[in-house]
């Protein structure tokens, strides 16, 4: 009796099957996080009003400035001076002649500390504004 000795053909073909499933899970997984990270961390207490729509998401083409009870600003996130802010909102017009601005308020801040955020966005000629507020049930 012979022996045939065989040759064990390599398999050159690749499975893309997992490798997809594994892009279609985290594809689905950065969908459903992106709107939740593009949301502030910084909390507020928020006024109520019947009167108001949803700011859509991506519609704003602007910043965003947040006035807390505890007393600091914030520009986009990051804590500022009145000075600062002045400077930083300047260039964004500057850059963007048709900026937006969202002002996110505690409903227990001074009033006066909202009119200062007001005012400077006037002497800028920032007109397209929008003030944050949840929907009063």
């Amino acid at each position: 009796m012979k022996r045939r000795s065989r040759k064990q053909n390599l398999v050159a073909e690749i499975n893309i099957t997992p490798f997809t499933d594994v892009i279609l899970v985290l594809l689905v997984i950065f969908m459903i996080t992106t709107p939740l990270i593009s949301q502030s961390n910084i909390k507020v207490d928020l006024p109520k009003a019947k009167s108001g729509q949803p700011v859509e998401a991506g519609q704003s083409s602007g910043a965003e400035i947040i006035v807390t009870r505890e007393g600091p600003v914030y520009l986009d996130g990051k804590v500022v001076t009145r000075k600062e802010m002045g400077k930083e909102l300047e260039d964004l017009k500057k850059e963007n002649h048709d900026l937006s601005v969202v002002v996110r308020s505690d409903k227990t801040v001074r009033f006066q500390d909202i009119v200062n955020v007001l005012d400077m966005l006037t002497e800028l000629g920032i007109t397209k504004l929008k003030i944050a507020a949840t929907a009063q049930e």
